[in-house]
């Protein structure tokens, strides 16, 4: 007869593989698994459970780092094991790089799951309860905000795959029990119990300390987790709000910042910050733009480099530019003086955008159409006079009047024929100058695209 503690284990089993399907409706009858599989007792529960409850739309990996001399045989037990459950196994070898032993594993680890994972499938893990729970203390020791506070989420859908855990719920004991139930043989890896690492130690050292005082501890910190997840899904319609008000591409407006409490400016500028990366930046990071660069003097040339790109306050707003944007000048290395000839709806790439020659109300006559003219490179100090503006007044004015960007004012190039300036051309269109050139019905070049990209530029008309 069996006992009252195996028929209750076998009614939360059946509970929990209900749970596990009711889940699984969140993707489509298309959709196919590769469980990460270390060979640990976790992992080998979740094959036998995923082979159970979805035998033909299952297969498994093993990602071998090569750490350990035995590594080699835990992989062939993972693929013994799966050969018996009729589940397809790979086996993939990666190497660690020198640095943080646990950081490059999983990177090189999940590295290894992305190249493996078809498009179709989604990458299912045995993360547990006591998992995520180590997971939120870690990160609330290392001084993470909200995000970093809700930890593991159980459908976890990334930029690139999606991640499901379906034992996030479960405890650790559960996992035990219906391991030692089943009878399957497991790996014990000796690194999960060495405290240099500083999972193991949390596990090992800190863990029996915090249960002893707080015996429901683990569940209460998993479900602060999932709080957690919570209060950052309600930030981030906040910020996804914040960031269309006030940024546009690499351009945030100060205006529109400023009306935001100082807690939501720091949201933003950590989510803009951050960009494309996997990270956010530190908090003292995101302090240091706001004091070195946002509210620096207004007469400050202030810069600030972040990863891969620099922070520049201009006027009203803030840039983020790469190092070829700011520094465009030295990349291009324009040259002083150059030729070309115009021709009727022809266009042409200059340092400071695409222009197409077109027709207009006033303009240049049609007899300079073919006809070699030249470009200068602006060099300070020049003198224009507008066409329907009165007098001569610096170049500079004028770029300041548009206002042109500082790092893109070194585009700016004269137009003259036989020591005439017929205009200039600039990032904001081609500035007609007065001249015995300048007829009714003539032509000028109209802008169509500016210089924001430098890296493809050449100087030469389209064919």
């Amino acid at each position: 007869m069996r006992s009252t503690l195996s028929a209750f284990n076998e009614v939360w089993q059946q509970q929990f593989r209900h749970r596990v399907l009711t889940q699984a409706q969140n993707f489509t009858e298309q959709t196919r698994f590769l469980i990460g599989c270390s060979g640990g007792m976790d992992s080998m529960l979740l094959l036998y459970l995923m082979s159970e409850l979805f035998p033909t739309q299952t297969r498994t990996i093993y990602i071998d780092h090569q750490l350990q001399q035995v590594s080699t045989e835990w992989g062939e037990l993972v693929q013994k094991y799966a050969e018996a459950l009729n589940i397809p196994c790979v086996i993939q070898k990666v190497s660690i790089e020198i640095g943080n032993l646990e950081q490059q594993a999983r990177h090189a680890r999940y590295q290894a799951y992305q190249q493996h994972l078809d498009c179709n499938e989604i990458l299912v893990l045995a993360h547990h309860q006591q998992d995520q729970a180590e997971t939120l203390l870690l990160r609330l020791f290392s001084g993470a905000g909200v995000n970093g506070l809700a930890a593991m989420q159980q459908i976890d859908k990334r930029k690139d795959f999606t991640i499901w855990r379906p034992f996030l719920n479960l405890s650790r004991e559960q996992i035990e029990q219906w391991s030692n139930q089943l009878g399957f043989e497991y790996v014990i890896d000796p690194t999960n119990s060495d405290i240099h690492y500083d999972r193991a130690w949390c596990r090992e050292e800190l863990w029996n300390v915090l249960e002893k005082r707080f015996p429901k501890m683990q569940s209460a910190v998993a479900r602060t987790s999932y709080l957690m997840q919570d209060a950052a899904e309600i930030l981030g319609d906040v910020l996804k709000a914040d960031y269309q008000q006030c940024v546009i591409d690499n351009q945030l407006d100060l205006i529109k910042l400023d009306q935001l409490s100082a807690a939501r400016q720091r949201q933003l500028l950590s989510a803009w910050i951050k960009g494309k990366d996997q990270y956010r930046p530190s908090y003292e990071m995101v302090k240091r733009l706001r004091d070195e660069v946002i509210f620096a003097k207004p007469d400050a040339q202030a810069t600030l480099h972040i990863n891969a790109y620099y922070y520049v306050r201009y006027q009203k707003k803030l840039y983020r530019l790469t190092y070829d944007q700011l520094y465009a000048e030295k990349v291009l290395k324009l040259p002083n003086i150059t030729s070309h000839c115009f021709f009727w709806g022809k266009s042409i790439q200059v340092a400071a955008g695409k222009f197409e020659i077109i027709s207009q109300t006033v303009g240049l006559a049609s007899e300079l159409l073919g006809r070699e003219l030249k470009l200068i490179k602006r060099q300070g100090g020049e003198k224009i006079h507008l066409y329907g503006r009165v007098g001569h007044w610096p170049l500079k004015k004028a770029i300041q009047e548009a206002q042109i960007l500082p790092w893109l004012r070194h585009t700016i190039q004269i137009l003259i024929v036989d020591n005439v300036m017929l205009g200039v051309f600039s990032p904001k269109g081609f500035w007609l100058a007065q001249s015995e050139y300048v007829v009714q019905g003539g032509w000028q070049p109209s802008l169509i695209s500016d210089c924001n990209d430098f890296s493809d530029q050449s100087f030469s008309h389209d064919e």
